[in-house]
């Protein structure tokens, strides 16, 4: 398995289910969840996950 930079989400809070982020160059976004990270690794286009984040976002209130 690649090593990664994982970032945790700042939507975090103090607990073992966390979302981690990493790049794969630039043509793939990686998430995983920090309460099994030896789990499933999600992969994504940037794209994708940019559209997810604006829709996330907008659901603010």
């Amino acid at each position: 398995m690649a090593a990664y930079d994982w970032q945790k989400s700042s939507y975090c809070a103090q607990g073992d289910s966390c979302l981690h982020v990493a790049a794969d160059g630039d043509r793939t976004v990686k998430l995983t969840e920090s309460g099994d990270p030896g789990g499933a690794i999600l992969s994504t286009t940037p794209a994708a996950f940019a559209a997810l984040t604006r829709a996330l976002k907008g659901n603010r209130d």
